[in-house]
């Protein structure tokens, strides 16, 4: 066999030179987030730099993207339009492979690394296999949970991650880069298309131009602005809460919000497949709601959830569960229903919210409570990305969105706040009074006195 050279009939482009320089530097090189725009070769410098990785330490290595159709499309199955080649086959030489499973998008090389392209909506299936190097490829979509699970992994292994992806909003990818920016355990850049020269202006404008048309105005140079120019400031394009969520910041309604003692806390949830849960903990306020605690995990029993909740300091209200908790749940020791093992396990007051016929009207109803709203902003950072995230489904072949949400990571919590918005909680003090029973006194000597 003839030597191989790797990167393998490939060389990093001159604005690519400093992330790829920083990924092979002895120092460094565990921590990096690179926002560059459309058509840069972000998915090229990961694959090419992890086959160097997995050539030099034998692992596991992980390319994620945000849902598993996705990561077929994207980076199993897509070709290379100057080699001809699956973007795979350029990155990873076959010579070097030992086993490659297309059903699973498994690659096995002769020196007992691995790699594997992953659906981060799937986070959970990784459990097991602890990686020493994950790229995780347009993480301003992706599920930050999945971040969550493999941190610990990489500390502990030595194990590097790498973060590549365009804008979506103030969410949790800004975050991300903020606290890179200023830290010297991580590499931190953002490009623009103006400064790379990969586009012309003149290609650019007729980019613009182009997406206005298909997407709206409004919609339009939202995408242009996050795609080409990396701007955070645009609004995630489909997004049914973003814009007024950006307007809670901007008026301050994103913020440190305690427990008020002297207020019942009610709770709002959505359950989802594999024992996903996501919890929403509210106040009523003067003026709308504060809302001050959330927890969400997944493959965990019910018992756990009321644990949590019975383990914090707050005085409850009503637990509002979504219409699917009064079902038969065969997971059950008993089949019981997820509402009445609640009940069962002590939780009081629970009470399931009936389905509704429109989605859209439940939506609405949740865009007419979020400006009464003001959201901690630790404790529910990740379901306030949730719902910036929360968008309607694009049809790229008809050009035009579709009638229904896009399910994904930021599902679960949006359908939690929406049980919310649809139970509309009642503290105990605001119940309706029951009309006091008729009093009835004993006959007097003189005779019968009602």
């Amino acid at each position: 066999m003839s030597e191989i050279t790797l990167p393998h009939e490939w060389e990093p482009r001159d604005y690519q030179q400093a992330l790829w320089r920083y990924m092979h530097s002895d120092r460094r090189g565990k921590r990096a987030i690179a926002i560059w725009p459309r058509r840069h070769g972000k998915d090229d410098v990961a694959l090419h730099y992890t086959a160097c990785a997995a050539m030099e330490r034998v692992g596991v290595y992980w390319h994620l993207l945000p849902q598993q159709n996705q990561a077929r499309k994207a980076i199993w199955n897509a070709v290379n339009p100057h080699t001809g080649r699956r973007r795979i086959d350029d990155a990873f030489p076959k010579a070097l492979r030992e086993t490659t499973r297309e059903d699973e998008m498994f690659i096995r090389f002769k020196n007992g690394s691995t790699w594997q392209v992953i659906g981060s909506d799937n986070y959970d299936a990784l459990v097991g296999t602890p990686p020493i190097g994950v790229v995780y490829s347009e993480w301003a979509l992706s599920n930050p949970q999945a971040w969550s699970l493999t941190r610990p992994i990489l500390l502990e292994n030595g194990g590097w991650a790498m973060f590549i992806t365009t804008p979506r909003g103030r969410n949790h990818a800004k975050r991300m880069f903020d606290m890179a920016e200023g830290s010297e355990e991580w590499f931190a850049e953002l490009l623009t298309s103006e400064t790379t020269g990969v586009f012309t202006p003149e290609s650019l404008a007729n980019e613009r131009a182009e997406i206005v048309s298909e997407r709206g105005e409004e919609d339009g140079d939202a995408v242009f602005e996050q795609e080409y120019m990396c701007s955070w400031s645009a609004s995630l394009p489909g997004a049914y809460y973003g814009r007024i969520i950006d307007q809670l910041e901007r008026d301050g309604g994103i913020t440190r919000v305690p427990y008020n003692p002297a207020k019942q806390v009610h709770t709002a949830w959505d359950l989802g497949a594999a024992d996903t849960c996501v919890i929403w903990f509210l106040q009523r306020t003067a003026t709308g709601w504060a809302v001050i605690d959330y927890i969400a995990n997944s493959s965990t029993g019910i018992d756990w959830y009321v644990r949590e909740i019975q383990a914090k300091p707050y005085t409850y209200g009503e637990h509002l569960l979504p219409h699917d908790a009064d079902n038969q749940n065969l997971a059950l020791p008993d089949a019981s229903s997820i509402a009445a093992t609640a009940r069962t396990l002590g939780l009081r007051r629970v009470r399931v919210v009936p389905r509704t016929s429109s989605v859209a009207n439940d939506i609405n109803e949740v865009r007419k409570v979020l400006p009464t709203c003001v959201f901690d902003q630790e404790k529910c950072a990740h379901g306030i990305d949730a719902l910036r995230s929360y968008r309607r489904v694009w049809d790229e072949a008809l050009k035009a969105y579709r009638d229904r949400p896009l399910h994904d990571w930021a599902s679960h919590p949006a359908d939690a706040f929406r049980t919310f918005a649809m139970g509309k909680p009642v503290d105990r003090d605001d119940a309706p009074k029951k009309p006091a029973p008729e009093r009835r006194h004993a006959p007097s000597r003189g005779g019968w006195m009602g």
